[in-house]
């Protein structure tokens, strides 16, 4: 699954500018189910960083596979959506999120 991270918007000079979009993931390990939550600026390098056990929490769990994602403008509201998720504490809230994505 590939999900856009950067998009070109008009600043108030009428000049393009890019501007970084954050995505919220949750992955799932093949190995036990567990899930992992995350945010990052590039899925595509995250993914394979988790896959290849790079990431202290998630290498003893290879293999994952991502099983939601959503976007957001800054890093600020992505970190705000991770915490609130982890918050929960709960594997049936995670598997609503997955079940009623958009």
């Amino acid at each position: 699954m590939v999900v856009q991270l950067v998009r070109t918007s008009r600043s108030t000079a009428g000049r393009s500018r890019v501007v970084v979009m954050y995505i919220v993931y949750i992955i799932q390990s093949q190995k036990d189910n567990s899930y992992y939550i995350g945010h990052t600026n590039d899925l595509d390098d995250r993914m394979a960083r988790h896959n290849q056990g790079k990431s202290q929490y998630t290498k003893s769990r290879v293999p994952w596979y991502l099983v939601y994602a959503e976007r957001h403008e800054t890093r600020g509201e992505a970190m705000k959506r991770e915490y609130e998720i982890k918050k929960k504490k709960s594997k049936n809230y995670i598997k609503w999120l997955i079940n009623n994505r958009k």
